[in-house]
């Protein structure tokens, strides 16, 4: 039996540099999709997945994200003066448990492998969720992060979710190679960061979302580094699968790549359409404004 995946790291430290000047002193990962900041739609994908500990892996100028989960007692009083007691509630009810969140310093932008070393020390000698606060996936049932623990239930190992993409855009993503699966679930027998078209074993890009063992640490600990000048997390994979097993799952759900404007205002469409409150007028506001 595979030991329980109980704590997710999100790497939190980048400088948001595709959405200057907005990230100038804002964290990108506060941004809002409708009225809820990116990091906070992830952090409930993990939490509905099971995962009992949020590790944070931030840079300066990313408090903020620690402010966001913790209690704000000015603001808690004003609302309850004011009568406001679903907003409160609300806020009460989404507060992590307390010692439910860790934070630590990612002190230099050396990669996202070096973002997850960063966080060694606190997920110690057990598995763990890697989540990508630029992606969001959108899924009418369970979760992105859900459905790969059920396939970490049933196969154990490590656990990538993918999705297809144009073989023009393959050298912007991390590519797998796979072994023959069911159409959904599929063995993994490689991988590569950022390859040339004429270079691609597939059209199966990383998604952002990974179940990975404690043995990754060792080999990031090596500090070796790949396409950009930085340490790459797919490197250190690609090392791991010599000894372990990956799977990647094509989660049932639609990704949206926060990172890029175009992702970013998809995603705000698409949650805004998908609220009871909001849908209908929006909607409208929408065909008014389309020529």
């Amino acid at each position: 039996m595979s030991a329980p995946v109980r704590k997710a790291v999100f790497p939190v430290a980048g400088l948001g540099t595709r959405f200057l000047p907005a990230t100038k002193a804002m964290p990108k990962e506060m941004l809002t999709v409708v009225d809820r900041p990116l990091i906070q739609h992830v952090v409930d994908e993990a939490i509905a997945a099971g995962i009992e500990h949020l590790v944070f892996v931030t840079g300066r100028g990313k408090s903020v994200i620690e402010d966001h989960f913790d209690r704000n007692f000015e603001l808690d009083r004003t609302l309850a003066e004011r009568g406001k007691n679903e907003a409160l509630a609300q806020l009460n009810d989404e507060l992590p448990l307390a010692g439910q969140t860790s934070f630590t310093r990612q002190q230099d932008p050396l990669g996202l492998g070096h973002a997850v070393w960063c966080a060694r020390e606190i997920v110690g000698n057990e598995p763990f969720a890697l989540i990508l606060p630029d992606v969001l996936v959108k899924s009418e049932g369970k979760g992105c992060l859900a459905q790969m623990m059920d396939v970490y239930d049933q196969h154990g190992g490590n656990v990538l979710a993918v999705e297809e993409v144009p073989m023009e855009a393959v050298s912007s993503y991390g590519i797998l190679s796979v072994g023959e699966g069911d159409g959904t679930i599929f063995p993994v027998d490689g991988m590569v960061e950022k390859p040339k078209q004429e270079d691609a074993p597939s059209n199966l890009s990383i998604l952002g979302r990974y179940i990975l063992q404690p043995e990754i640490f060792d080999i990031l600990s090596n500090q070796e580094t790949g396409a950009g000048g930085e340490i790459q997390i797919t490197d250190a994979m690609l090392k791991l699968l010599q000894t372990q097993p990956f799977h990647a799952i094509k989660c049932e759900g639609t990704a949206y790549d926060c990172g890029s404007k175009i992702g970013f205002l998809a995603a705000n469409v698409a949650y805004g359409l998908d609220r009871e409150d909001l849908a209908e007028s929006f909607e409208a506001e929408i065909r008014r404004l389309l020529p």
